[in-house]
């Protein structure tokens, strides 16, 4: 085994990693399962989105992932929990979003144990604005990887949003974001019903109905699907934490959408 002094002074997993093993970092295009010679294809993750409301944040994904012109996966999870009070949302090239995410979770977990206190929300933003930095390599070959990141703010005590960049700047959303190749319509339609101190059922059902309504434009946004019984994921960040809204509840007001949609 390697034997090597570890500072524990800093507290960052992330730095640990790129440091003493930086042969772990930007991995080659082939590990995700293509090579430049190659005409395989790379999963991709498509729509995803955050809206703020009176109490928190609720951020959502569809469930398809597309490689190239076909459907790949049906039920891909792209929202994830990072702590009890934040989580991420992926779209981009699916091995490095995911491969982030996890990488992500460990740091929060990694700094905490060795403060002993919590990062603040900004805190993470910034952590994972460098880590979207550090895959910048990867972009140029196509594997591109595009966060949202979404939590409230214990000291605010509010929602917040933040969109990132290929290059790591994150920026941060006032009311709502949606980004991925149905990011447009998904934001379009949130635009036209959103409105301030959104009451949580209201916020949940824009985030289904942008949904559906990118799914409906973009042939990479998998849209509530009854037969199969797959409907996006969701999660509603408050101040006493985060929850998963139940399939359950998402097919009752995806089931509305559908029929408003064949009465008019």
């Amino acid at each position: 085994m390697e034997n090597f002094e570890f500072d524990y002074q800093d507290s960052s997993f992330y730095q640990l990693l790129t440091t003493r093993y930086p042969h772990l970092k930007n991995q080659p295009l082939s590990f995700y399962g293509k090579d430049q010679n190659s005409s395989m294809k790379i999963l991709h993750g498509t729509t995803i989105l955050a809206l703020r409301f009176e109490k928190g944040v609720v951020i959502a994904g569809d469930r398809r992932a597309t490689e190239g012109h076909q459907i790949a996966d049906r039920t891909m999870k792209k929202i994830f929990k990072t702590d009890e009070h934040s989580a991420v949302g992926i779209s981009g090239a699916a091995g490095p979003c995911v491969e982030m995410v996890k990488l992500f979770k460990t740091e929060i977990e990694h700094y905490e144990k060795l403060e002993g206190a919590s990062l603040t929300l900004e805190g993470k933003a910034n952590k994972l604005g460098e880590m979207v930095k550090s895959n910048l390599p990867l972009a140029f070959q196509g594997l591109i990887v595009i966060p949202i990141f979404a939590g409230f703010d214990l000291k605010k005590s509010e929602g917040r949003i933040f969109k990132y960049d290929i290059t790591g700047g994150h920026y941060e959303e006032a009311e709502f974001y949606s980004t991925g190749s149905g990011g447009k319509d998904a934001k379009n339609s949130i635009k036209k019903m959103f409105k301030k101190n959104l009451p949580e059922d209201e916020a949940i059902r824009i985030a289904i109905s942008a949904l559906y309504d990118a799914s409906e434009e973009d042939s990479a946004t998998g849209g509530p699907d009854v037969i199969r019984g797959i409907y996006p994921n969701i999660s509603v960040i408050r101040k006493e934490g985060l929850i998963e809204v139940s399939d359950e509840k998402i097919k009752s007001v995806a089931q509305s959408l559908i029929e408003h949609t064949r009465e008019s």
